[in-house]
């Protein structure tokens, strides 16, 4: 393919990568505070005291975040349907802290005495409940499954 080719086709496609990958990156920043805002303790408050355990549950609950709203990213759904599909992440994220804190009990109790075990758990929780979330999401049209 001649650059000017190449040069035409990218003109064509940078504003809808910015526009797809910007409204992804808005929706993970949503996902996220408002997942910091509902959960019972403080992680970055925990995680500025040096709390690692606050440190891997919030990173667990970030990339839980992030994971499903990539594969409807590259899945090239619209940005209604990466705002839905991002607000059911953040709905199953929150499913996974309540499951994961009836089986250990006191999840907030465990992260403030920095309770490394029980961060990892729930930290795997998150991200196994947003890979299956994320495999549901991928179009068979485009054949990725």
């Amino acid at each position: 393919m001649p650059i000017g080719a190449e040069i035409s086709a990218f003109d064509a496609a940078f504003p809808r990568f910015l526009m797809s990958t910007g409204a992804a990156g808005l929706m993970l920043l949503a996902a996220s505070t408002v997942y910091v805002l509902l959960t019972p303790w403080k992680e970055l408050a925990l995680v500025r005291a040096g709390n690692t355990s606050a440190g891997v549950a919030l990173a667990g609950a970030i990339g839980g975040l992030a994971i499903p709203i990539a594969s409807t990213l590259a899945s090239s759904m619209t940005i209604e349907g990466l705002l839905i599909w991002g607000a059911i992440a953040l709905l199953m994220q929150l499913i996974a802290y309540r499951l994961v804190d009836l089986l250990l009990r006191d999840i907030p109790g465990r992260l403030a005495k920095d309770e490394m075990g029980a961060a990892i758990l729930l930290a795997g929780t998150k991200l196994s409940a947003a890979m299956i979330l994320a495999a549901g999401l991928w179009d068979p049209v485009l054949q990725r499954l």
